[in-house]
């Protein structure tokens, strides 16, 4: 008799999920550990080249790197963990006793897919409370060659803002909230791809919504004539913020963060194709645990003693691989602004969702 229930028994479900925890978090320590030791390996001479570093910036460089390489390795994890508890049952008959039973090979797989939601869950919130901390603190460390961290100024160079249809250009920009301070204004005044007019200013301080420029100089395109003011409100709406937002890097900043400095930089019309890749990303990156079970499920059906058991142990770990091969190039198709940002995030975890279901209902269901 078929069993209609999407899941097996309770405790059929407790020991192959707690199986597939266990495995998994055992190969992300061990990979863990064998890529934190190559990497301080390969970086502890750039630490240690500031005269005044020594064992305890190593320590502090590990501490930093460490939740990055856990990241990182966490799908990997899952893949060898979903391989490695999916042969040792059916070599020890498991998977044909659990068949026997009136199971199907989506009710097998289920506790893992299950566990792997779970450990997607923990993986997200991992990477917005940490991972995300970490990796900005040591990129403003490696800025500063692991020497101290010098503090921000609040002074920007060159900053560059699209203002509806006008460009903006600031040589200079003071950050402080409501408070900025612009010197060296440039505004290319356009209607259309029409250059109108040139306007230079001193200095621009905030004034109710807009601005006051100061020491101001026009120029007309269409009469040539050049007119000469000492103030000028201009720019209602354009906030400090668009002139103060620093490099914005997706692996810095959470998703809720990185949602409103795309905004921001959409507003002072510079480009988001390859933050807004990155910000989906951050959804559909911890979900591909979920995949794992599903790619790795083949390893789980066919008899033992048949021979082919390496076999579809390999070409489980195949299609996990070539996940995140197609992963890593739909994202960096999705940051050149070749593929839409939607597309560059979940187009690959779609694809592989299809692909290993459909292995699964050929070779087993």
């Amino acid at each position: 008799m078929i069993n209609l229930r999407f899941f097996p028994s309770k405790r059929l479900a407790w020991y192959m999920a707690k199986l597939f925890l266990l495995r998994t978090l055992a190969v992300v320590g061990a990979l863990v550990v064998i890529l934190q030791t190559l990497d301080l390996l390969s970086e502890s001479s750039k630490v240690l080249a500031y005269r005044s570093n020594g064992d305890a910036e190593l320590w502090r460089y590990v501490s930093l790197r460490l939740p990055q390489l856990i990241a990182f390795v966490l799908p990997f994890g899952a893949l060898l963990g979903t391989l490695i508890t999916l042969a040792t049952l059916n070599q020890n008959s498991e998977v044909v006793s659990m068949k026997a039973a009136g199971l199907s090979a989506h009710q097998i797989l289920a506790p893992l897919v299950l566990a792997s939601l779970a450990l997607a869950a923990v993986s997200y919130g991992f990477n917005e409370r940490i991972v995300t901390r970490a990796s900005e603190t040591l990129a403003d460390w490696q800025d500063a060659n692991y020497g101290p961290v010098p503090r921000d100024t609040g002074m920007r160079p060159n900053v560059w803002v699209r203002f509806n249809e006008d460009l903006v250009l600031a040589r200079q920009v003071h950050a402080d909230g409501e408070r900025t301070e612009l010197l060296n204004l440039t505004i290319y005044d356009r209607t259309g791809e029409t250059l109108q007019g040139l306007v230079n200013a001193e200095r621009a301080v905030r004034e109710g919504r807009g601005w006051q420029l100061r020491n101001v100089t026009r120029f007309e395109v269409s009469t040539g004539q050049t007119s000469r003011l000492a103030t000028l409100h201009w720019g209602d709406g354009l906030e400090p913020i668009q002139f103060t937002l620093a490099k914005v890097k997706a692996d810095q900043q959470t998703f809720p963060t990185l949602k409103h400095s795309i905004e921001q930089l959409k507003a002072s019309g510079r480009p988001t194709a390859d933050l807004e890749s990155g910000l989906w990303h951050k959804l559909s990156k911890p979900l591909s645990v979920i995949l794992m079970p599903l790619l790795g499920g083949i390893a789980a059906f066919g008899l033992a003693r048949s021979g082919q058991l390496l076999l579809r142990a390999v070409i489980g770990m195949a299609l996990g691989f070539a996940f995140f091969v197609a992963d890593n190039f739909s994202l960096a198709m999705g940051n050149f602004g070749a593929y839409p940002p939607l597309v560059a995030a979940w187009a690959p975890f779609l694809l592989f969702l299809l692909i290993g279901e459909t292995v699964l209902i050929r070779t087993e269901e």
